[in-house]
């Protein structure tokens, strides 16, 4: 056997692998999407939180009202349902095209690995709405977010770690800002994500 030969061969073998070990038809467009929807959510977000001409700073009358931080809690949590549901859809569809099954070692391993800090940040925020600390919870989501991508990257791409870097730094930017939340969870979920999803998409979807 040919030298030649032999590297196709092992190549052939560590594709074999990643794709047993690896989920690799996460969608692009699914980011692009899930930022746009963020983006909506922060913007609906704004006209509840900020009266007209009040400018950027959250005022403590607000962070305060629980009038005010239910609804944002729901419009948080409808972004999140929302592009679950796309992210879910796109990535079968991906996965379809490139003839490989969406449920797979590779994506149980995924979800196992995002889950515990995804879910350890849920109930943390939940804590920190019944405790009246507003201020910190952009920050907080930012952060487990961030943490749960970086945790989720030995299951996928390795570009999704980086993403998980920029969300933990945005988060502990932010927690330096408490009433600029909206702001830095603007960027994080959506600006962010629209250009990971960009980068992604033109990578690894075409």
């Amino acid at each position: 056997m040919q030298q030649e030969d032999i590297y196709a061969e092992i190549n052939s073998i560590r594709n074999l692998m990643e794709r047993s070990s690896k989920f690799i038809s996460l969608s692009g467009l699914s980011g692009i999407l899930a930022g746009i929807y963020a983006l909506i959510g922060a913007a609906v977000g704004y006209t509840m939180i900020y009266r007209e001409h009040s400018g950027l700073r959250l005022r403590d009358h607000y962070a305060n009202d629980p009038l005010v931080y239910w609804p944002l809690f729901l419009v948080a949590l409808g972004v999140l349902v929302l592009s679950l549901i796309t992210g879910v859809w796109l990535s079968a569809r991906n996965a379809h095209k490139k003839g490989q099954s969406f449920w797979n070692p590779g994506s149980k391993r995924l979800i196992a690995s995002v889950s515990v800090p995804l879910i350890s940040g849920g109930l943390f925020i939940l804590i920190l709405i019944f405790r009246g600390e507003y201020g910190i919870i952009a920050p907080a989501s930012l952060l487990f977010y961030g943490l749960a991508l970086v945790a989720g990257s030995n299951y996928t791409f390795s570009d999704v770690k980086w993403l998980g870097l920029l969300e933990i730094a945005l988060g502990l930017i932010a927690s330096l800002f408490p009433g600029y939340g909206l702001i830095f969870w603007s960027i994080g979920f959506g600006v962010l994500h629209i250009l990971y999803g960009s980068i992604m998409h033109f990578k690894y979807d075409r």
